[in-house]
């Protein structure tokens, strides 16, 4: 099936031919359903902290700052704005002169209230030799898209989003990427000053961010007191998927096996490559002004606490059981906190032998550690949290997409309307074990959590294979623990005109 010139693409790739296997193989069988117990909710999985407790992990965190960590912020940072612009493309490649749509309209009446206007201006000056205003007025309205989406303009329709200007200060606008500069030293920073920062960036847009790190670094530097290690990567090669046809053998292109990006899941291969003690994950346009930051900072370590309280018990636990010196009322104490705590429910360990059980207990604790934020459903998109069956047959706290669940099974279905809260990909992660050493994160993935769908090339159609998502099956077998968190830390922005909103103002 394969030839000497497929050999060498996979090479070139770092693929493996068992790898190609795997993957033809799934879209052979497709990948199962899971089953899922319930939606998970402040009644039933989701902690929800009373103010009057909050202070006690406020100061965990404090206190675990002081001691010699290093702590990453991590930003899944790849791909292009262009979906943020859909409406404002579909109106410029129309036939269509007036204003139409709502969207058309709101974005129209608002534009001197975007961050980017002053730039947007300069350059309908400069190309159109006419100001925006002037544009509008004479219903020019195409050539002020095209000086803000195009090359000769602003380029916003190619940019990353990161470098997009979201938010206007006095001093200047301020771009995605530079809000979580900010945001970074503001509760990721250590007792010495340093700020780590991930950004994962598409190679093509690679340049551009180091040459905005590297013009704006020593500014905020001097504005924050602290010292900035900015890292970037991209998605491997080795984490690209075999494309298929419609008979599930290899999909080609001009003679040559057609690859396609495995999807954020892929970045569990470059959180793997960061030696820190504590990583936030967070996207990138998920930023507010500072004004609104007060309450994202809150969290952030409010959530970091929870993180750094349930690690010491696992690892309180985990010392325990190496010793041999424990009862077996302390090793029914660690189930508790396995199934009350960490919602892992086994029935089969009341049949365990305290020895037997010990190593089960070991096996469960002994993983990467997750806090994540849960905020109230109030219709954003996104996955959500439930307990869900593993393949072992226990029952632990998942992230997981509608697609993910059996939405033709009325039982699933039910569970799954039932749910009360969304994934807003707010996470703090503990990545290194009892003894101090740093997790194989690539050994905790679900790989029967992949997703297929269908694309075409060429006039070709094509199915394409997405790993286990980053925050979904790449973490199904972490430890994880749901907080909520208020709507109010959530503000992503989707469309251009969701900088409208207050919280971007």
């Amino acid at each position: 099936m394969l030839s000497e010139s497929d050999f060498l693409q996979l090479k070139a790739k770092g693929i493996s031919v068992e790898q190609i296997e795997e993957q033809l193989a799934c879209f052979k069988k497709g990948f199962p359903y899971l089953a899922i117990q319930a939606s998970a909710s402040v009644e039933k999985g989701i902690r929800l902290i009373p103010e009057n407790e909050q202070s006690i992990y406020l100061d965990t965190w404090i206190n675990y700052l002081k001691g010699d960590k290093t702590i990453v912020k991590f930003v899944p940072a790849s791909g292009a704005a262009s979906r943020m612009f859909k409406d404002l493309f579909e109106y410029f490649d129309s036939e269509d002169t007036a204003l139409e749509t709502p969207f058309l309209k709101t974005f129209f009446d608002n534009i001197h209230r975007f961050a980017f206007y002053d730039q947007l201006q300069t350059a309908c000056v400069k190309n159109e030799n006419q100001s925006i205003d002037e544009l509008m007025t004479s219903g020019e309205y195409k050539k002020i898209i095209k000086q803000l989406l195009f090359i000769h303009g602003l380029n916003y329709g190619t940019l990353p989003k990161g470098l997009l200007l979201f938010h206007r200060y006095p001093e200047g606008a301020r771009t995605a990427m530079e809000e979580h500069l900010v945001e970074g030293a503001l509760y990721a920073c250590n007792t010495t000053n340093q700020v780590h920062i991930h950004f994962t960036v598409s190679p093509e847009h690679h340049e551009l961010f180091s040459q905005t790190a590297a013009a704006k670094v020593k500014e905020y530097e001097r504005l924050l007191g602290v010292n900035y290690h900015i890292g970037f990567s991209g998605q491997k090669p080795s984490t690209d998927t075999i494309a298929a046809d419609s008979e599930n053998h290899p999909f080609r292109d001009n003679g040559k096996l057609a690859f396609r990006p495995g999807g954020h899941g892929a970045l569990i291969e470059n959180l793997n490559d960061i030696s820190a003690d504590v990583i936030f994950i967070k996207n990138i346009d998920n930023v507010v002004p500072d004004s609104f930051k007060p309450l994202t900072v809150h969290y952030k370590q409010l959530l970091a606490g929870v993180l750094i309280h349930y690690q010491r018990k696992i690892y309180e636990y985990l010392h325990r059981i190496d010793s041999g010196k424990y009862e077996h009322a302390e090793l029914v104490e660690m189930v508790y906190f396995l199934q009350n705590e960490l919602c892992i429910k086994n029935p089969e360990t009341k049949m365990l032998e305290d020895a037997e059980l010990a190593l089960y207990i070991k096996s469960k604790l002994n993983r990467p550690l997750r806090v994540c934020g849960m905020v109230r459903n109030q219709g954003e998109p996104g996955g959500g949290p439930f307990l869900a069956f593993n393949p072992d047959g226990t029952i632990s706290l998942q992230i997981l997409e509608g697609s993910q669940i059996d939405l033709k099974n009325p039982a699933m279905k039910q569970l799954y309307e039932q749910g009360t809260h969304f994934n807003p990909v707010d996470l703090v992660c503990a990545l290194k074990n009892y003894k101090g050493e740093k997790f194989d994160l690539t050994r905790y993935i679900d790989k029967n959590t992949g997703f297929i769908s269908l694309k075409s090339k060429n006039g070709k159609e094509l199915k394409a294979l997405e790993l286990p998502g980053l925050w979904n099956g790449s973490m199904s077998d972490w430890n994880t623990v749901f907080v909520e968190v208020p709507i109010e830390t959530f503000n992503p922005v989707k469309t251009v005109n969701d900088l409208l909103r207050p919280e971007h103002q």
